[in-house]
């Protein structure tokens, strides 16, 4: 299978949140040819304002594209863009290539690569790992599960978005492998949380305690950013909250599944609900105002970033 070059396909882009906004812009400005689909008119016409076409609905993006890429909230989504009479498969010709990014269970990612197998679809799971900056830069991680041929036919593709990018196995792999990834970010973000508040209490200046905390070994550069926000009070989503409550919820439910105990993962999922329980639309960090609440450090100042 040849490479799939900017010269070579038309792309077909459905999702476009706070990620797969910013990774339709790069396709696109890396020369890719693109048609969008979003149920929101309004986020299809912003891409499309920057060279894009706006798909009228998923079949007609289907019908006109040879490779579609998706980026969703959920399982349901998922199965809602690809399945029935008005999906993508419903409408996809035989030789057309699918990359669904969404980090949703490895089961919907076997399910879909069997139903675009039955039709002469190539689907593969690349799921994301990485914050919104690192798409606008195309410096992204990708976690891939399907056939190594078309992985690589894909590279072109993936090289456009990611710095790097990996094949885990056979389909199911790519999402799997993000929930190991989201489970050591959503845990480590509930230790640091603790970790702050301990400092805290124990009388260390907030702004001071988290600078250099953030200069250490023990933080992963996933959390180094949220300390630096967490410092001014801003918990603006990146990574909103309600998602990675969900990722939990993946997370935990293939751990029974695979009768693996997380007594960590299941005490973070736990106060990660709670603080959504609040406000669904902060970043999954706001798990630290959460717990310096309940110590009842660290009082908010009137000039909280909230918007």
């Amino acid at each position: 299978m040849k490479p799939l070059t900017a010269d070579r396909v038309q792309l077909g882009f459905i999702g476009l949140g706070n990620m797969g906004s910013r990774i339709a812009q790069r396709l696109l400005d890396h020369g890719y040819q693109l048609a969008v689909y979003d149920r929101n008119v309004n986020k299809a016409e912003a891409i499309a304002a920057h060279g894009g076409i706006v798909a009228g609905n998923l079949l007609e993006l289907a019908r006109t594209s040879d490779v579609i890429l998706s980026c969703l909230t959920n399982d349901e989504a998922v199965r809602s863009v690809y399945a029935g009479s008005e999906g993508i498969f419903a409408g996809a010709k035989p030789g057309t290539v699918v990359l669904e990014m969404s980090t949703i269970s490895p089961e919907t990612s076997r399910e879909l690569h069997s139903l675009g197998a039955g039709i002469g679809i190539g689907v593969l799971d690349v799921a994301i790992s990485g914050s919104t900056p690192a798409a606008e830069q195309g410096i992204l991680t990708l976690l891939a599960g399907g056939s190594e041929e078309l992985f690589h036919a894909v590279e072109p593709i993936l090289q456009t978005i990611a710095k790097q990018y990996f094949l885990l196995g056979d389909s199911g792999s790519g999402t799997a492998m993000k929930l190991v990834v989201n489970t050591l970010l959503g845990v480590g973000m509930q230790a640091i949380a603790e970790a702050v508040v301990l400092g805290e209490k124990a009388g260390l200046d907030r702004e001071r305690l988290l600078d250099v905390l953030s200069r250490t070994a023990v933080i992963a550069p996933a959390h180094v950013g949220k300390l630096a926000r967490a410092a001014v009070y801003d918990y603006r989503p990146q990574f909103p909250l309600r998602l990675m409550n969900k990722d939990f919820e993946l997370i935990l439910k293939a751990a029974a599944k695979e009768h693996v105990s997380m007594p960590a993962t299941e005490a973070a999922f736990y106060v990660n609900s709670e603080e959504l329980a609040g406000d669904d639309e902060k970043d999954f960090s706001a798990v630290l105002r959460r717990m310096e609440e309940a110590a009842g450090v660290a009082a908010i100042p009137s000039t909280q970033i909230t918007g």
